[in-house]
């Protein structure tokens, strides 16, 4: 009997747990569901923020990219810090920070000053969530359990996505968009409270060792890739953006590297020798970067171009969310029974019809086609999130939940930078390329008008009819013709994850 098989039978006899152990998982699920509620609702609270901060293009593309770029920089070694000091003291420190932080970003007065706050957050946020996923699986043991509790923890980002429009929709309309921040006191400290009593204490009794030089090489591997995309997305190929691209895969290189010559790495590079561990990360990675996206630029333009509250625009997206979270749980029932190299693919199938729903109806009047787009988009993505991470967890062994888990959420995190550096990038780069402003438009209006929507917007508000109504039909045009573009681009992403996860989620790789 392989090794695999052995592990499986002694997970399929481990012990299921009781009512304490579903409360604990009850208890992981309201991190979760504050980092895709904090996600959701600033993508809503943006415009307002725009308006009220003038942010430039490219601060307006950091205030959404610093907090998951830092969090996504640090899991690794957050996950490695849980792994060797205990995984619960690291919740609880998180959450500590992470309250404390979003009270002060609700009164950021400068852009600057917003993105400083976001960077904090992505720190404390880097010590929630790999703490969540590898108590999961210190907690359930029995396999059966695991199995769901995963699909459930997995639904929770949808739940959270889906009541971050709702909630912040409601905040944005009453109050100022400071409020949307503070939502994570009221998450957090129900955990801090029960963390304590119901969460057990869990590390690695050989952890990887606390590296310095590695922590450094893997945050000079992702700041310079993400900015050089940036780059790309906005100016197009520069020597600059070149630069910093070839300096981020070689500080890349001598991370893996290093990680390969150490006796007990910070990183343990073998987790990624497995074809299924490998293929999910990917999978989740261009799903995000694909959901995010499209958040980014739909949440715009169904404020900005269709008129919609905030409100509306939350409850226009909750179809889609919905659908996310009832395909993450119904996924479940079917991956033990048929192999997640089809099931994986033939979801992601659904996305990519999504997308093209989008690209064929942007310049329609009613917001009843992106909201389909999204439901059809949302299943699939739902469906290949859940598989992706039940396999992420079983291919890891379970003294290295903490480092496997890190990996999961960095992939999540990542896919979220890229999602607004690239898809984000790409339509105002569009935006700008196809918007013509009418004659009589002053200099600096036109200026301020090129560099976002929400720019033109402002613009367009300002300036004496019939000039504004002008200004603003063009620069709805112009988005309109960018979000075509990006949809198909975000097609493509979702094809790319489908074809890796037929290649790679093999029948060994089946959800047990």
């Amino acid at each position: 009997m392989s090794h695999t098989a052995t592990n499986e039978t002694i997970e399929a006899d481990a012990p299921r747990v009781g009512a304490r152990g579903w409360a604990a998982l009850a208890v992981l699920m309201l991190p979760v569901l504050l980092v895709s509620v904090d996600n959701t609702v600033l993508a809503f609270a943006l415009p307002e923020i725009a308006i009220s901060l003038a942010p430039t293009s490219s601060q307006q593309l950091w205030i959404i990219d610093v907090y998951p770029l830092v969090l996504a920089g640090l899991l690794v070694t957050m996950g490695t810090l849980g792994d060797r000091f205990g995984r619960r003291k690291m919740l609880i420190i998180g959450s500590i920070g992470f309250a404390a932080i979003s009270a002060l970003a609700a009164f950021a007065p400068t852009a600057e000053l917003l993105i400083a706050a976001r960077a904090l957050l992505g720190f404390f946020g880097a010590m929630l969530m790999p703490s969540t996923l590898s108590l999961l699986r210190s907690i359930f043991r029995n396999r059966d359990q695991r199995r769901l509790a995963i699909a459930v923890w997995a639904s929770a980002f949808s739940a959270g996505s889906a009541l971050g429009p709702i909630v912040g929709g409601f905040l944005l309309e009453h109050f100022s968009w400071g409020s949307v921040f503070l939502l994570a006191v009221p998450v957090l400290i129900p955990l801090l409270i029960a963390a304590p009593l119901l969460l057990p204490e869990s590390r690695d009794p050989n952890p990887g060792r606390i590296d310095p030089f590695s922590i450094a090489l893997s945050m000079a591997t992702m700041l310079p890739v993400v900015y050089a995309i940036k780059q790309f997305a906005v100016d197009g190929p520069t020597v600059l953006a070149a630069a910093w691209l070839l300096l981020g895969i070689a500080m890349g290189v001598l991370f893996v590297r290093r990680q390969l010559a150490s006796a007990n790495p910070m990183l343990d590079m073998e987790l990624f020798r497995r074809g299924s561990f490998s293929g999910a990360i990917l999978v989740n990675l261009f799903s995000v970067i694909a959901l995010v996206g499209f958040l980014y630029f739909v949440s715009q333009h169904l404020q900005l171009v269709l008129g919609m509250s905030p409100m509306e625009a939350g409850f226009a997206l909750v179809p889609g969310m919905a659908a996310m979270i009832v395909a993450g749980l119904a996924v479940v029932p079917i991956s033990r029974r048929v192999s997640p190299q089809i099931v994986v693919p033939v979801g992601l199938s659904l996305s990519v019809v999504g997308y093209l729903i989008v690209a064929a109806s942007t310049h329609a009047h009613g917001a009843l086609p992106l909201v389909i787009a999204f439901v059809v988009l949302g299943i699939g993505i739902g469906a290949a999130e859940t598989i992706s991470n039940e396999l992420i967890v079983t291919n890891a062994p379970p003294a290295k939940a903490g480092a496997a888990s890190a990996v999961s959420e960095t992939a999540y995190e990542l896919g979220a930078v890229l999602g607004t550096a690239i898809l984000g990038g790409i339509i105002t780069a569009f935006y700008r390329g196809a918007l013509v402003l009418p004659e009589g438009v002053a200099p600096d209006a036109a200026a301020r008008a090129s560099e976002t929507l929400a720019g033109a917007y402002v613009v367009a508000g300002e300036t004496p009819e019939p000039l504004g109504s002008a200004i603003w039909t063009a620069a709805a045009e112009a988005f309109g013709s960018g979000v075509t573009i990006t949809s198909l681009i975000g097609a493509g992403l979702v094809v790319i994850a489908g074809v890796i996860a037929g290649a790679t989620l093999g029948r060994r790789a089946r959800v047990q």
